[in-house]
């Protein structure tokens, strides 16, 4: 999947012109890229739009007009794309309860090591967590994860001659499997392969 550039961006004048249809568009497709592991977590799955859509959204917010800014920008995010052997994703960990979360965060410290991704006749792949910063302690872990997911090629070929697509997180306080994810994110997955 190609990264962004400078050319694949709106101005901020024509985002703020086309926004509303953009958001539109990026949250229909979000909907086919997210994978609920169990009632606290979840996995949102990054490719192209979903990272453009973030970084419009930050030149907007923040105003960023200046080419050395913008590039900045796109330094920042473009490694959260998928490169064709991998998927990428952003684990959440999600209490709506203050304490209730924090007592959780305690308890799941080294979760973002024990997601993992697998395909029919293939073994568990898990991911290489949090490349870009440190986001855990000794005595919790952050309630947001980057996660990449190094697949083999026999996993990508399943994946993309239609194996069905199995998750599930092996930690000691929070484990759950899903033998099969919906159709519509596998399909959306599998376009993220080479």
């Amino acid at each position: 999947m190609n990264k962004l550039t400078r050319n694949d961006l709106m101005s901020l004048e024509h985002y703020a012109q086309s926004r509303d249809e953009f958001r539109k568009k990026v949250i229909e497709h979000k909907k086919h890229r997210q994978v609920m592991l169990g009632e606290h977590a979840t996995l949102y799955f990054e490719d192209r739009l979903t990272i453009q859509y973030q970084v419009q959204e930050m030149l907007r917010i923040e105003r960023i007009f200046e080419a050395e800014a913008i590039q900045e920008e796109l330094d920042a995010y473009n490694p959260l794309i998928p490169d064709g052997g991998n998927l990428k994703a952003t684990f959440m960990i999600e209490y709506e309860d203050a304490s209730e979360r924090q007592a959780a965060l305690a308890n799941l410290v080294g979760i973002e090591d024990k997601v993992w991704i697998s395909a029919e006749g293939c073994d568990k792949v898990y991911p290489i967590a949090d490349e870009d910063l440190e986001r855990d302690t000794e005595d919790k872990t952050s309630a947001v994860h980057f996660l990449r997911f190094e697949l083999p090629a026999t996993m990508t070929t399943q994946i993309k001659n239609g194996a069905m697509i199995a998750m599930g997180i092996d930690h000691k306080n929070y484990q759950i499997e899903l033998s099969a994810i919906p159709s519509s994110v596998r399909e959306s997955l599998a376009a993220d392969l080479a």
